[in-house]
């Protein structure tokens, strides 16, 4: 029950997690630089996302259990760990239950606090595609578009469609545990959960998942943080904004 990832480069360990319906090969381009850069890039797939293991269960107290399991597999000690969306809760959580593995924390477009319920279209787009009628990905495509009506978005979410057979296509995903245990990536970080050590926060400019008010608790809980906008993005900052994440990133993780 290993996480599946792709690891890129040599050098100081840096894993990455990819946000809800995604994988990590959506951090593939950025991987690669810092990769280049002297650090051995984790791009994992955590569980029912990617092509990591299916399970029932899923919440973030087991996302962070998996991490740990990677983490002891590879023998990763010391490393970076960045997390997007709902890999930066998983991040958030690892980060508290095991302080000493970590040098360095960054947590991209998310905040310790519950969100609500925000997926329903995506999650009605995907039930829709029927693969005993859709055959090709242009149908699927035409299919998410009913509900979706961004390129972007549907791009993204095309990524986690894969061929199961020569003339059979199917979702990565695991979407009927994903969609009966949605309230679960909302969730909030333990307001007793303290993180001390060196974190930093990007957020998108036009994305409202941190907003000013939501300053005091990071601060309250991760004392040694600072927030950062990236320009010109919203929720998808490192995708809309690349060149600036990836120098803030480095910024931050070569002082």
């Amino acid at each position: 029950m290993l996480l599946h990832s792709n690891i890129l480069g040599e050098g100081k360990p840096f894993i990455i997690l990819h946000g809800f319906l995604g994988m990590g090969d959506n951090w593939k381009s950025l991987g690669k630089r810092f990769s280049e850069q002297g650090y051995q890039v984790h791009l994992v797939d955590q569980r029912n996302h990617g092509r990591s293991f299916h399970s029932k269960l899923f919440n973030y107290s087991l996302l962070a259990e998996d991490l740990q399991k990677y983490c002891e597999f590879y023998k990763l000690e010391d490393f970076i760990l960045l997390g997007h969306s709902m890999g930066g809760k998983t991040a958030m959580n690892y980060a508290i239950k095991y302080p000493e593995s970590l040098s360095k924390l960054i947590i991209a477009d998310i905040g310790p606090q519950q969100y609500p319920l925000h997926h329903q279209d995506i999650l009605k787009a995907l039930s829709a595609l029927d693969f005993s009628v859709v055959k090709t990905r242009k149908t699927a495509n035409e299919v998410i578009s009913e509900y979706i009506k961004n390129d972007g978005v549907r791009l993204f979410l095309a990524k986690n469609l894969f061929w199961k057979h020569p003339d059979e296509l199917a979702l990565r995903i695991n979407l009927s545990v994903l969609i009966k245990n949605i309230e679960e990536v909302g969730k909030a970080l333990s307001e007793k959960s303290i993180y001390h050590k060196e974190t930093l926060f990007l957020r998108g400019a036009n994305s409202n998942y941190i907003e000013n008010v939501d300053e005091l608790i990071i601060k309250k809980q991760f004392p040694n943080s600072e927030i950062q906008t990236i320009k010109n993005a919203g929720h998808w900052l490192h995708a809309e904004n690349p060149k600036d994440f990836y120098n803030k990133v480095m910024n931050f993780i070569s002082i």
